[in-house]
């Protein structure tokens, strides 16, 4: 029996394009050479730095190209601005979880960041280094913040609050109108900005950026070139081409397409096979969706017994979740696979009483 996997928020192969990003990076070679691979500017590719730029409207000297959007956050953590207790969402991912010791949380509910709690917070404790969030179809509940509640924060941020916005999946939208990014409405004075390009085209690229004060830019300089001297270049180039040659909205209309075919099998299943046991969020875009199992399931528990099955997740506790809570990332299986892996999943479950 295969393995269906809802475990990890990696893009189907169909999503990579494979046959075009070759054909980058043999161009990015062979235009760039040199200067794609010596060493090269600590904070990036020069001419990706400028997209990334022209793009979001600043000098590119604000622009760090890192390896992923995760080792933006391990920089900015590093810096001056990552001293002392950092604010994250409950849930949020599980990675800087991990990375943090000193960390408060805010729930995040079907509207997003509950600003409310969060003002509470800021009156009652210590100031924070920054506030971590994901706001559009947040990593792992699916979620997206609404518009009130992101001009809300945009004022705290205006008033002093220090926040990071990751945002990696806000262009994977398929459904519904795209919001202003935090970013855009605070101008990017307190609000430092991280994406990736993981997916949007290929998470194997490992091509991340984040823009920061010009001030941070320059003080993590230090920092970045103690991590690995130079970045990887080529990778770098070969992304830069594929955007100068127009590929990335062609690419992304078809991930889209793909992603919520893939969406609505889970929907559709999820409310098949379990109707009214059970909760779940209904992202208009991303990889992930949040499922609250009826009280006093043990998703731990039911992980062990999944496997067996031939079936995986991630429990929601690893994302500060409640027990009886699973993240379900709906981005690699098949349709078919996931209409399969719902029912498997289901079936473990105690029935409910007639």
């Amino acid at each position: 029996m295969d393995t269906i996997s809802f475990a990890r928020g990696v893009p189907a192969p169909e999503c990579l394009p494979v046959e075009e990003l070759a054909d980058c990076a043999k161009a990015a070679i062979e235009e760039a050479g040199a200067a794609a691979l010596l060493y090269g500017h600590t904070l990036g590719y020069q001419p990706l730095r400028e997209w990334i730029g022209e793009r979001h409207d600043v000098d590119p000297a604000r622009v760090v190209v890192t390896n992923g959007s995760l080792q933006a956050f391990h920089f900015v953590l590093s810096s001056s601005v990552g001293q002392g207790r950092v604010l994250v969402e409950r849930p949020t991912y599980d990675r800087p979880r991990k990375i943090l010791r000193d960390f408060a949380e805010i729930p995040v509910d079907d509207d997003g960041l509950d600003v409310d709690e969060l003002e509470r917070v800021l009156a009652d404790g210590p100031e924070p280094a920054f506030l971590y969030t994901i706001p559009t179809f947040q990593n792992p509940s699916g979620v997206t913040l609404s518009e009130p509640r992101r001009r809300r924060l945009a004022e705290l941020a205006a008033a002093g609050l220090r926040i990071l916005e990751d945002d990696p999946y806000g262009l994977v939208r398929y459904e519904g109108e795209p919001l202003p990014s935090l970013f855009e409405l605070e101008g990017g004075r307190n609000v430092i900005y991280s994406s990736s390009f993981s997916k949007t085209i290929a998470p194997g690229l490992r091509v991340g950026y984040a823009i920061v004060p010009e001030a941070l830019a320059e003080e993590l300089e230090d920092e970045v070139a103690s991590t690995y001297i130079s970045p990887a270049l080529v990778a770098e180039a070969t992304v830069l081409e594929f955007l100068r040659r127009g590929r990335l909205e062609p690419n992304l209309e078809r991930v889209r397409g793909l992603l919520k075919a893939r969406r609505d099998a889970m929907l559709e299943a999820l409310e098949r096979e379990l109707g009214a046991r059970a909760r779940w969020s209904r992202p208009e875009g991303g990889y992930f969706l949040w499922l609250e199992l009826p009280e006093g399931t043990d998703a731990a528990d039911l992980l062990h017994r999944a496997v067996e099955a031939g079936v995986t997740f991630v429990p929601g506790a690893d994302f500060g979740g409640p027990p009886n809570s699973v993240r379900l990332a709906f981005s690699f299986a098949a349709p078919e696979e996931i209409d399969e892996g719902v029912s498997r999943l289901a079936g473990l479950l105690v029935p409910a009483p007639v």
